[in-house]
């Protein structure tokens, strides 16, 4: 080969061949990737916005769905829609091919990215506060967990989030590709100190806050499990209500906690791996954990069809076209 030849075939690896000196080479997929990043994510990504788009459509369309606990359920589906639509894309695109965006989209996409996610851990911590109040104080429930409040409390969630993404990311808004190596790349860098204040902040408080708030649940979910058994031979109506309106409860909570339990499992991995740092997070050797991490945007409505009988009736409704027809749920 000549060096006119050589030039050729090395700039032909390039993303930019125009800036030889500057260009990232183009990404090759290792064989143990090609099935996660050309198969396994782009169906997880069109599942993951079908099944959320269901539940946005069921729970803002039926009237009798509009309860605090749905809104908490809805502000959820939209944070693991927006996940399906526009941050599984970025990962297949950001790991499979050179980036061609340019760099002020590679900074507003991880930013999104970060605020997505932020709410989706602030939803988490919400619901369960709201399966405290109702399992622990729930004479006061009604009066304490309203629609309106909860509606306040999800809004202030997402400003929230985006307001402390922004601190946190702001560095790199501010200058769009100042820590890439190379022209053609997207990688995610957070500053040492922004990276273990947002593990603590989105982390490890949140995750000590559900975990607390789950265990009183589930003492307090047993003893009245308990106290109906004992109960069981009451034939007066109003206890019956009662009883009816505890199971109907205790069912709320045990279903929201598999929900839980499911988040902690996928979300704790990714978090841990994070704290190895910004290149082991942006290595090949982490893509399995920021799948799972991903993953648990598609199960959310998944475990919602399993365990609530609404929900399947309202897509049956939705799938048929007769929710032209149906304005209430019955």
């Amino acid at each position: 080969h000549t060096g006119n030849e050589w030039g050729t075939e090395n700039r032909a690896e390039l993303c930019f061949p125009q800036l030889f000196n500057t260009s990232c080479k183009k990404p090759t997929t290792p064989l143990s990737q090609v099935l996660l990043f050309h198969i396994l994510m782009p169906s997880m990504s069109l599942l993951t916005v079908t099944l959320n788009l269901l539940v946005i459509i069921a729970v803002s369309h039926f009237r009798q769905l509009h309860t605090p606990t749905n809104i908490l359920l809805l502000s959820l589906a939209a944070a693991d829609f927006l996940i399906g639509l526009l941050f599984m894309p970025g990962e297949i695109l950001r790991n499979t091919v050179c980036w061609f965006l340019g760099q002020l989209t590679c900074s507003l996409y991880n930013y999104i990215s970060f605020v997505v996610t932020s709410a989706s851990v602030g939803d988490m911590v919400l619901i369960s506060v709201d399966r405290y109040v109702a399992i622990c104080d729930p004479l006061h429930y009604p009066t304490r967990i309203t629609e309106r409040r909860v509606k306040v409390c999800v809004c202030l969630c997402w400003l929230c989030s985006v307001f402390y993404c922004y601190m946190i990311v702001r560095d790199d808004l501010s200058q769009p590709g100042k820590h890439n190596s190379c022209f053609g790349e997207c990688i995610i860098f957070v500053e040492f100190i922004a990276g273990f204040v947002d593990l603590v902040l989105s982390f490890i408080i949140p995750v000590t806050v559900i975990v607390f708030l789950y265990m009183r649940v589930f003492v307090v979910a047993v003893s009245q499990a308990r106290a109906m058994r004992s109960q069981v031979t009451a034939v007066t109506l109003q206890l019956s209500v009662t009883l009816t309106a505890k199971k109907s409860e205790l069912k709320a909570a045990r279903t929201l906690g598999v929900l839980v339990l499911v988040f902690l499992i996928c979300f704790c991995p990714y978090y841990i791996v994070s704290l190895f740092g910004d290149e082991f997070l942006n290595s090949a050797s982490a893509s399995i954990v920021f799948y799972f991490f991903l993953l648990n945007s598609c199960l959310n409505p998944l475990i919602y069809a399993m365990f609530y009988p609404w929900f399947r009736k309202a897509v049956k409704l939705i799938m048929t076209l007769q929710i032209l027809n149906a304005s209430t749920y019955k």
